[in-house]
């Protein structure tokens, strides 16, 4: 009997003694090996886009970069799941961070393409940066960015190197690269350092290059004049044109020549108002009086015609603004309100082949633009069209316009529906007949 109470108490006892916790299962040796070979991949895929980067296009790398950081990521997540004896094991020899380049080779994307340049071909420039290396040291002594050592830049927060400035900045521009890419790519300290060394450079570009869009400057409207004379529109100096940038988020108004070189330039309007209620309040208006006058008209059969710029269908027509007929669609083929519309469709097209451009060059302005960053949009987009007329005056050639990926309706505009200027349409006849009678004898 006491020996049948004993082993009940001992019975009792276990039950309530606390049980040491059950020791966790190894994992399969076969599961360890598995994560050991993909550290290893992911950590040489890390080497090669980190000492390699050279042989990767500006697309491909900014492609690649996030996709392999996230790999890098995932894989220290499951590795910290193993037992603390198996991770030592697997992340022997291993990094899983972008591995700092060897001693032999320069610390930043942009100093091993400058040490290559020699050995590399022009088109690693024109990738990079949309333009060739000529160019971009060209562009370099224009700016005038102010270096470290410079007196000049004291008072500047960012000591960078100006050719990393510049080239930091047109790197976000031509492919709208985000800021912590760029400060990867050129060694800069911080997201917010690449965010500052691009608004510097823009805004140093719409300082230094201002003049390009200068139409007052001596001879820049009588240039534009013999361009429009090839396409038989005597005495037209410009042709005008509309589009929206950062996702539709302002307006831009624009003046451009035969060449397709911006003349003037203004940005920042309310993408909901139509031309008719921008246009007015441009300088363009203000200034067409004196930009256009004591110059001598061109005598026509049927009239004369003064100075004058071609306009869209959303314009009103005026004196100096000559848009196309209404309905012309539904006279004859050969009339010569059809006559005179086909030709003014290609002087529309210089606009829209010169906003193509700048669109296909710098990819960062058809990117959304939200919050304090949209106030800086309309500068931005000045500063490419600038760029866009520079690289003209350097001989780059001109990319594609139709590489830019804009919606077919972003530039859409409502025509005009009010009255016209009887003065317009005197001269806008007098070019219909002078049209007519060129198109009769070619």
């Amino acid at each position: 009997m006491v020996a049948a109470a004993a082993a009940a108490a001992r019975r009792k006892r276990s039950l309530l003694a606390p049980r040491s916790p059950a020791r966790p299962r190894p994992p399969p040796p076969q599961l360890t090996a598995l994560l050991a070979q993909l550290a290893t991949s992911v950590s040489l895929a890390l080497r090669f886009a980190s000492d390699r980067d050279l042989l990767l296009r500006p697309s491909q790398a900014l492609a690649l970069d996030p996709l392999l950081l996230a790999a890098a990521r995932a894989v220290s997540r499951l590795l910290a799941l193993l037992p603390l004896h198996l991770q030592t094991i697997t992340l022997t020899s291993l990094s899983l961070s972008p591995p700092t380049p060897p001693p032999s080779l320069p610390s930043s994307w942009f100093l091993r393409l400058v040490s290559a340049s020699p050995a590399l071909p022009d088109s690693a420039w024109r990738d990079a940066f949309r333009m060739s290396r000529p160019a971009f040291y060209a562009l370099l002594r224009s700016l005038a960015l102010p270096d470290p050592a410079s007196p000049a830049a004291a008072s500047s927060s960012l000591a960078l190197p100006a050719d990393h400035k510049l080239g930091a900045a047109l790197y976000r521009l031509a492919h709208a690269a985000p800021a912590r890419a760029v400060a990867r790519r050129f060694g800069l300290p911080s997201p917010a350092a690449a965010a500052q060394a691009f608004y510097e450079v823009c805004r140093a570009v719409a300082d230094r290059l201002a003049a390009l869009l200068d139409l007052a400057a001596p001879d820049r409207i009588s240039r534009a004049v013999p361009g429009f004379c090839a396409l038989s529109l005597p005495n037209c100096c410009g042709a005008l044109g509309y589009a929206r940038f950062g996702a539709a988020a302002v307006t831009a108004q624009a003046l451009v020549d035969a060449e397709g070189r911006f003349l003037d330039v203004s940005v920042g309007w309310d993408p909901a108002e139509a031309p008719p209620e921008v246009l007015p309040r441009t300088k363009l208006y203000a200034s067409q009086s004196l930009v256009l006058a004591n110059a001598p008209h061109g005598e026509l059969i049927g009239g004369s015609v003064p100075r004058y710029f071609l306009a869209p269908a959303c314009c009103p027509l005026l004196p100096w603004l000559v848009t196309p007929y209404r309905d012309a669609g539904a006279t004859d083929g050969a009339s010569k309100e059809r006559i005179f519309n086909n030709v003014h469709a290609q002087g529309a097209r210089l606009v829209r082949s010169a906003f193509g451009r700048v669109r296909a060059r710098w990819q960062l302005l058809e990117e959304c633009w939200k919050g304090e960053c949209q106030e800086a949009l309309p500068y931005v987009v000045v500063a490419g069209c600038l760029l866009h007329n520079f690289l003209i005056k350097c001989g780059e050639p001109m990319p594609d316009a139709a590489a830019a990926p804009v919606d077919a309706g972003a530039d859409a505009f409502a025509d005009f529906e009010g009255e016209n200027d009887k003065e317009g349409e005197r001269i806008r006849d007098v070019l219909a007949v002078h049209l007519s009678l060129v198109s009769r004898t070619q």
